[in-house]
This record gives structure tokens, C-alpha cells and sequence, in this order.
């Protein structure tokens, strides 16, 4: 009987279990839900600034303005790898972990680092003495403030530190089980080509200076702001199906569980209906 104690405690136990995993894909597939919705809002604002800047750019093809003017070969680079503050949400952290230390190894000394996300501070902290700011918990408020110190950071590094580039390494949002890593340069800024600016001419006030330096603001805490947000879908969507996984992994084992169990209570059933059969013929005997 004792071992019948021990299975039906390990199954409460599994049971237990399969009520947290349940209900953390639950909150994640709310927090999903949000964070879709963000991105989205994100994107008419971001678009139409992108198309500004395309515009500048094919109209200045000799400009000179820092913000634009592509970066020669070497020199000092900032690496800024995003992660999530909590684990529970499959390879989500590793993967970036795993990418961020590749490309250090590759990089050489000259490559100084941002971590957003505690995963990949206390764990980079350990290999390497080149992190020169890190932020933790942006992702339970997820605040445009926030987002918009971190860029304003990386355009002061960038423009007075003497950094060559600035480079971001994050989970871009596909789907709830897809998550591209991206290794995208935000500074400085090249924007998509495009064919719609061909043939138009403009008219600038002010001069065309002040316009890409106050769009080139707006762009990078638009574009600092998108990351996180992809970052928290990424990493909801990676939670939700990790959980679901376990969910469904705790579905099966107590299913087996609960199958070793009648098993051994109908042999323990049956061992005492022989034993009292046996004793029952040893006395009319």
C-alpha cells in the first residue's frame, strides 16, 4: 500500500504542475495578444518616417550628416543583445546567449555591450568585462519612456563615444512557435530602398541638416520601441508554447501514472483476495 501512496502523491504533484504550466500559456497568450496589438499601432508611425528618411537619402547621396553616412570597415562597435528577465519560455535566452557570445568571439576587443534583459546580463557579466550599461524589467510595464532613454543613450554613445556603428541583437516575432534572431544596425541609420522617391523634388524648411537629425531621433526611439516590442511578443509566444508543451507533457505522464496506478491496486487487490481464499481453505481444512 505504500507504494500505492507514493503513486498517487506524484500524480497530485503532476496534477499541480499541469495547473501552473496551464495557466502561465494562458497569461502569456494575453500578454501575446497585447503585445500584437503595440507592434501594429507601431507601424503607420514608424513607415512614414522610414520614408522621410529614404527620401533624404536618395536626394543626399553625398551627405555627410553622421546619422546617414555609412561607416567605414572596423573601428569601435556597440553590440546591444536583448533578452527576456524571467526563463520558462524554451530556447528563447540560450539561442540569443549563444548568438551574442559568437559574435564577441568574432568581433574582437573593439565591440562594447548593452544588455536589455536580465538573462543576458547575468549571464554575459561572467564571460566578459565590455558591458557598459544594462536595463532590467522593461518588459513588465513596457513604457515608451523607457525605451526612448535607451535610445537616447545609444545616440549619445554613437555620436560623442566615437562608435563606428551601433548594432542590435534580438528574437524578432514571426508566429507563437517562430522566433527569427536578427542582428540589425540602427546606427547609423540605413533606411529600405525604395523606388517611390525617384523623381520628386522637395522643398525643405529647415535646411536638410536639422530635418535628418530631428528624424533620425524620432526614427531611432521608434525603432528602439519596435525591438522591445517584437523582443515581449517573441518571448510570450516562446513561453506560451513551452508551457504548452509542458502542459500537454503533464497530460500524458499522469495518464501513465494513473495507469501504473490501477495496475498495482488491482495486483494489491488481488493478492489479498488469495491470501484470504488461501486462509479460508486452511480452516475447513
Amino acid at each position: 500500500m505504500a507504494n500505492l501512496r507514493d503513486i498517487k502523491t506524484r500524480i497530485d504533484s503532476v496534477k499541480n504542475t499541469r495547473q501552473i504550466t496551464n495557466a502561465m500559456k494562458m497569461i502569456s497568450a494575453a500578454y501575446l495578444r497585447k503585445a500584437q496589438q503595440r507592434i501594429i499601432a507601431a507601424r503607420p508611425y514608424a513607415n512614414y518616417i522610414d520614408t522621410m528618411l529614404r527620401t533624404l537619402k536618395v536626394k543626399n547621396d553625398q551627405s555627410q550628416h553622421p546619422l546617414l553616412i555609412e561607416p567605414e570597415e572596423g573601428g569601435k562597435t556597440l553590440m546591444v543583445v536583448v533578452t527576456a528577465d524571467r526563463g520558462l519560455c524554451g530556447s528563447f535566452n540560450t539561442s540569443i546567449i549563444r548568438e551574442a557570445i559568437r559574435l564577441l568571439e568574432d568581433g574582437g576587443e573593439d565591440e562594447d555591450i548593452i544588455c536589455i534583459g536580465k538573462r543576458c546580463y547575468d549571464h554575459l557579466k561572467k564571460r566578459t568585462d565590455k558591458i557598459i550599461a544594462h536595463y532590467t524589467g522593461l518588459f513588465n510595464e513596457m513604457n515608451f519612456s523607457q525605451s526612448r532613454e535607451i535610445a537616447e543613450l545609444l545616440l549619445d554613445l554613437y555620436l560623442n563615444k566615437g562608435y563606428n556603428r551601433v548594432r542590435v541583437l534580438f528574437n524578432d516575432f514571426k508566429s507563437a512557435i517562430q522566433q527569427n534572431i536578427v542582428f540589425k544596425q540602427v546606427l547609423p541609420i540605413i533606411p529600405l530602398e525604395s523606388e517611390i522617391v525617384a523623381g520628386i523634388d522637395y522643398l525643405y524648411e529647415p535646411d536638410e541638416d536639422t530635418i535628418i537629425t530631428e528624424l533620425g531621433k524620432k526614427y531611432l526611439d521608434v525603432e528602439v520601441w519596435r525591438i522591445l516590442l517584437e523582443s515581449s511578443a517573441a518571448e510570450q509566444g516562446a513561453r506560451m508554447t513551452a508551457m504548452e508543451n509542458a502542459t500537454d507533457n503533464a497530460t500524458e505522464m499522469i495518464g501513465e501514472l494513473t495507469l501504473h496506478y490501477n495496475r498495482a491496486r488491482q495486483a494489491s487487490i488481488t493478492t489479498e483476495i488469495i491470501e484470504v481464499a488461501s486462509g479460508a481453505e486452511a480452516i475447513n481444512q
